[in-house]
């Protein structure tokens, strides 16, 4: 008995133990280690077109806005650090401030435009049938998935003097007159007009899809109880919709000010920022300066302004979405 008991003790000890390190895989540290790297060769592919695509460019944009970087450099590669010599000259040239007031009341125009077509759409798209609905909603897809370029010259076209459809259409309301040789790039007004429309029809399909789907997840019972109230329709809308809606309003208003701001091939083809420098906004004076003037220095510091504005007013938004105790 006595040997029976201790005999499986005996065999325990006697038995040989194996470290970490014998083990499969190594220690644990080792382990995590080799673990760790693994994510970081999985995301390289991505990280190298992001460095090469996106960070690269900006980097030398900035560079190069400290230089006198022009045609020349281009084909010497030969340049002269000039420091902030490109910030002072352009933050003292009235050209720039006329164009940075051009942009900012354009950008006001085009945003309002957008945000209210295309919040009125979207609550439209609450009140149809289905078909209707998916019919109205395959027509914006398609209308937002068109390249801005092709878009650009097609509606160049509709306006062109001769042969537009538009001034056609226009002299055909007897209204206006004769508009059949009107050429709505000679013209500050019209030519601002034109572009709004293309822009402001280039922008609602996002928008109206985006609030319809945040539209969608309103509860109907609060609706419901402002009607019971004797709240109009109206009311139901300014009280309950829109302080449901105010989060996703603001980030379209946020994403329409980014891209309004920038917006270039639009006026570019259709008025070239005429005339006499009418529709030359900061966009369109970034590329005349950088690519017809030659002077990619100067031009490179006008997009490293345009780039802190934007970015201020981000911060702004992201301000605001902190203090409404929204999750970023």
């Amino acid at each position: 008995m006595t040997v029976s008991a201790t005999r499986p003790s005996q065999e325990r000890t006697d038995r040989p133990t194996r470290s970490r390190d014998d083990r499969p895989g190594g220690s644990p540290r080792r382990r995590r280690a080799t673990r760790s790297f693994a994510p970081l060769w999985l995301l390289t592919p991505a990280g190298l077109v992001l460095v090469f695509v996106t960070i690269a460019p900006i980097v030398f944009l900035v560079f190069t806005s400290f230089t006198d970087y022009d045609q020349r450099s281009l084909y010497t590669g030969a340049y002269d650090a000039v420091g902030l010599a490109q910030y002072v000259q352009i933050l003292t040239d009235p050209t720039f401030w006329a164009s940075l007031v051009r942009t900012v009341l354009f950008t006001a125009a085009m945003v309002l435009g957008s945000i209210l077509i295309g919040a009125g759409v979207s609550h439209l798209m609450t009140r149809l049938g289905v078909v209707l609905r998916y019919a109205v909603t395959i027509v914006l897809i398609c209308a937002w998935g068109m390249p801005n370029v092709a878009s650009s010259l097609v509606w160049n076209w509709l306006f062109q003097p001769g042969y537009g459809v538009v001034n056609w259409a226009l002299t055909q309301l007897h209204v206006f007159g004769d508009m059949t040789n009107t050429d709505w790039g000679n013209s500050a007004g019209l030519a601002y007009t034109s572009i709004w429309m293309l822009v402001v029809w280039q922008a609602v399909p996002f928008i109206a899809l985006t609030l319809y789907a945040a539209e969608t997840q309103i509860p109907l019972e609060v609706k419901e109880a402002v009607r019971l109230d004797g709240g109009s329709e109206w009311t139901v809308y300014r009280v309950v919709t829109i302080e449901y809606l105010r989060p996703t309003l603001l980030l379209v208003t946020m994403l329409s000010i980014i891209w309004d701001f920038n917006v270039f091939n639009q006026i570019w083809l259709v008025s070239q920022g005429g005339p006499d420098g009418a529709t030359s906004t900061l966009g369109v004076f970034t590329y005349i300066t950088a690519f017809v003037g030659h002077d990619i220095g100067t031009g490179s510091a006008v997009a490293v302004i345009a780039a802190l504005i934007l970015m201020v007013l981000s911060a702004l938004y992201i301000r605001n979405l902190v203090r409404s105790g929204e999750e970023l």
